[in-house]
This record gives C-alpha cells, structure tokens and sequence, in this order.
C-alpha cells in the first residue's frame, strides 16, 4: 500500500514591494497570488494613473480599499469620491475606473485573470 504525501504548503508569503509592477487599465498593479489555478482570490496594490480606462469583468468581482490619496471611483457611470478608508465592491459587469492620485488594495475574486477585462 502506498501513501502520498504533499509537500505543498499552505502559505504564501509576497514582499509587495519585490513585486515588478504590471500596467493595467488603471495605472500599475502589483499583483500577489495570481499564479495557481481555480484561486480563491488575488491581491493588487494599484497606483492610479491619470487616464485610466473604464472597463468590467464578467466573473470577477474586485474589492477596492483605498491605502492613499483621494478622487473619484466612477461606477457605471457614477463619480462618487473616495479616501483612504473608503471600501467599494465592484461587481461582475460594473464599468469602473478610478480617478485621481490613488493607491488602491484590490482583492479580485476569483483570482485576477487577464482574459476578464473587457472594454467598451
């Protein structure tokens, strides 16, 4: 009788700061736990460019907290302001886009795929 045993551990830990960032429609994502297939979920820490793109996904829904800054969350077609504090949750289908100086945590569920984000 044969036995297997994973050596898989059950943590991960990420220096964001190691992190090369990634452009994205918003501005640049550091982007943590991404890798594994069927992940829960991911988490980005996101600086906000000037002209980011207004776009939706059609599985994800994201979790925005924002860690610095202040402006305007723009929610299918809503402005609405937002600061450090503020906690929005975008669901699957929601045209967003972030607006001004912002360092945003964004937590995707589930885990963040390329292939869902969509544009107008």
């Amino acid at each position: 009788m044969s036995t297997t045993t994973s050596t898989r551990k059950r943590y991960s830990i990420v220096q964001m700061a190691d992190v090369a960032p990634t452009p994205c429609p918003c501005g640049l994502a550091r982007r943590a736990f991404t890798e594994e297939p069927e992940q829960t979920a991911s988490l980005h820490v996101t600086e906000i460019k000037s002209d980011s793109q207004t776009h939706y996904h059609k599985k994800m829904t994201e979790f925005y907290y924002v860690l610095e800054g202040d402006g305007r969350i723009e929610l299918d077609g809503e402005s609405l302001p937002v600061k450090p504090g503020s906690a929005v949750m975008i669901r699957p289908g929601c045209r967003h886009r972030a607006v001004g100086r912002l360092k945003v945590l964004i937590v995707p569920v589930p885990a963040f795929d390329a292939h869902d984000e969509w544009f107008d």
